[in-house]
């Protein structure tokens, strides 16, 4: 198989949800990523960061209700935290995985930044919910404090909501492309990086969530890459998920698809952003290519188009 640019776009099921489970998950998803260096491939990884985000959320939501002085944290350091922390499981993992199969490769991950318009509109229509729930009375008073916007969230209390707005860049796009150019194994773009606006002649990071898989397409395109594979829970994009008719879409053709995004066909929150992003990796320029596959089948989606779904045009 001729050498690629691969980005990987790792769910959270290659993740776990706690420490403890992520040190164990990251295991078996290093093993996945080992194969691919192995067979010469240049390998750039991306992540989501929602369980763990969440758990970070929590901990100090928790922690702040029964000690004044502990503070409710900022979205953004909650988003740090967790790139770190998720970033350095990964590298060990890889690290061990290379060590053990003798191979000579520095692996990095990088706290990253993604630039967006501070004029997206998800930012005056916040919809994507985070950390605990409160009683509308708790809820009130910190939103008083903080200035926190929250919904009812399907009758279990209400929730903060946060803006979701799109991806332009990453700061870090030069340091990604030179790195892989080098020969270095990245992670980056972790939780979809933390959103950050230009203005006034001046950076500044913003509260907010970016779908893991825009950014990921994104850093596909700025490193020029060959294949963009989205590792998910399951094994390709299938229509009547789970109903006695399911099928799955082993090559389908990109107006199709269009089709499909369109009539809202994939849910919005799982299988709709990965779709649309594969979509737009595929088209974007002649020879490149898409892949959504499990982990358990990533190695052969690479190497056998029965395996995954292959987008192309």
């Amino acid at each position: 198989m001729k050498k690629k640019r691969i980005v990987l776009a790792l769910g959270g099921n290659a993740l776990g949800d706690t420490p403890k489970e992520q040190q164990e998950a990251v295991k078996k998803t290093a093993i996945s990523i080992a194969d691919l260096i192995e067979e010469g491939h240049q390998v750039l990884i991306g992540h989501g960061n929602g369980p763990q985000v969440g758990m970070i959320s929590l901990a100090f939501d928790e922690a702040s209700k029964i000690n004044q002085k502990v503070p409710q944290l900022d979205l953004v350091l909650a988003g740090a935290m967790s790139q770190g922390y998720i970033g350095i499981h990964l590298k060990n993992a890889i690290d061990n995985e290379l060590l053990k199969r003798k191979i000579n490769k520095n692996v990095y991950a990088l706290i990253s930044q993604a630039i967006v318009d501070y004029k997206d509109k998800a930012f005056s229509n916040p919809t994507k919910p985070i950390g605990s729930f409160y009683s509308e009375k708790q809820a009130k008073k910190i939103a008083q404090d903080t200035g926190w916007v929250f919904i009812e969230d399907s009758g279990r209390g209400y929730r903060r909501v946060v803006p979701s707005p799109k991806p332009i860049t990453l700061m870090e796009r030069e340091l990604i492309k030179k790195g892989l150019d080098d020969g270095f194994i990245l992670i980056a773009g972790g939780g979809g990086a933390i959103a950050t606006y230009q203005k006034d002649n001046k950076y500044n990071m913003i509260d907010a969530v970016i779908d893991k898989d825009y950014t990921a397409e994104k850093m596909a395109e700025i490193v020029d890459a060959d294949l963009f594979v989205i590792v998910t829970a399951v094994d390709g994009i299938y229509l009547n998920y789970n109903k006695p008719n399911q099928k799955k879409l082993d090559h389908p053709k990109i107006k199709e698809l269009k089709n499909l995004i369109n009539n809202k066909i994939f849910p919005s929150g799982s299988m709709g952003p990965k779709v649309e992003m594969a979509v737009k990796f595929a088209e974007s320029k002649l020879q490149r290519k898409s892949i959504i596959t499990s982990l358990d089948k990533l190695k052969e989606s690479l190497n056998d188009d029965k395996f995954g779904s292959h987008i192309e045009n």
